[in-house]
């Protein structure tokens, strides 16, 4: 027999031999996919919640005045039904340019319990035929304040979010639950959401694009703002990713320690760490 033959024959042995072991290991790209859908979910999600933030700040809101905050496309409208105290904001049945460059349809329904921004006051936010670039959003989320806003100290907030999920334009989809504790660090007293910045802590857990369970801790505080060209992504913070066989990773929102408006990161996973461009 041939050596490269036998050569052959020991790689195979070796193979079926410690396959089972690699199974169980966490490949860095299914982490990647992971990161990826997980920040996608939390980016459009937090994006719901600042337009609602944003018209339920506006005083015209609740006289009946048309009008609405500049946070919103021409193409969108809100109402107020004072008797539910609940915000409509709809963007049409067909495609509207909203100001991040995105293209929505569908409704934004949010529904008050007591003052908004009062600590101890929730709203309940929910999708309603609504999509993001052609992509089906779905899913619930609940806010609670954890104390007053006064317009100038930072504003804390718990956020759980249930049965999240993105229903992609060729049928894959992605699910994500969430708990979620914010707090606002920059934007106070302010009617633009582009000036706003958030430090976001908690759990998360879905399932990404291949079908695979993960869940996520963060470790280092999230950092995310609305300026141009940073919405899309977080500009700062660690997120420990775990897939369903309980095998680890890290991933860095900021590995140049710069806080720059890319989809820069960097992965960490059993003790080597690679620069990637999320997706």
């Amino acid at each position: 027999m041939s050596l490269s033959k036998l050569s052959l024959l020991a790689l195979a042995g070796m193979l079926a031999f410690t396959s089972c072991k690699k199974d169980e290991d966490m490949k860095p790209e299914e982490a990647i996919v992971s990161a990826e859908d997980n920040a996608r979910m939390e980016t459009e999600m937090e994006s719901v919640q600042d337009f609602v933030d944003a018209e339920a700040a506006d005083p015209d809101l609740k006289t009946g005045n048309p009008s609405k905050s500049g946070n919103l496309a021409n193409c969108a409208t809100r109402t107020w039904n004072a008797s539910t105290n609940t915000l409509t904001i709809d963007f049409g049945a067909t495609n509207c340019l909203c100001k991040d460059g995105k293209y929505r349809r569908g409704q934004i329904v949010a529904v008050f319990n007591g003052a908004w921004r009062a600590a101890g006051s929730s709203v309940i936010i929910s999708l309603n035929n609504y999509f993001v670039n052609d992509n089906q959003h779905t899913g619930t989320k609940t806010i609670t304040s954890l104390g007053n806003e006064n317009g100038t100290a930072n504003y804390k907030y718990s956020v759980h979010v249930q049965n999240a999920s993105i229903v992609f334009t060729n049928g894959t989809s992605r699910n994500w639950n969430a708990h979620r504790e914010v707090e606002r660090v920059a934007g106070q007293g302010t009617l633009t959401l582009f000036d706003d910045e958030y430090l976001v802590t908690g759990t998360s857990s879905g399932t990404n694009r291949r079908g695979k369970n993960y869940s996520t801790i963060i470790g280092t505080p999230l950092k995310k703002v609305f300026r141009l060209g940073c919405a899309r992504t977080f500009i700062a913070g660690t997120i420990d990713i775990t897939n369903g066989r309980q095998k680890s990773m890290t991933l860095n929102y900021d590995p140049t320690g710069t806080e720059a408006c890319d989809k820069t990161a960097s992965v960490t996973y059993n003790g080597t760490t690679r620069i990637i461009t999320l997706r």
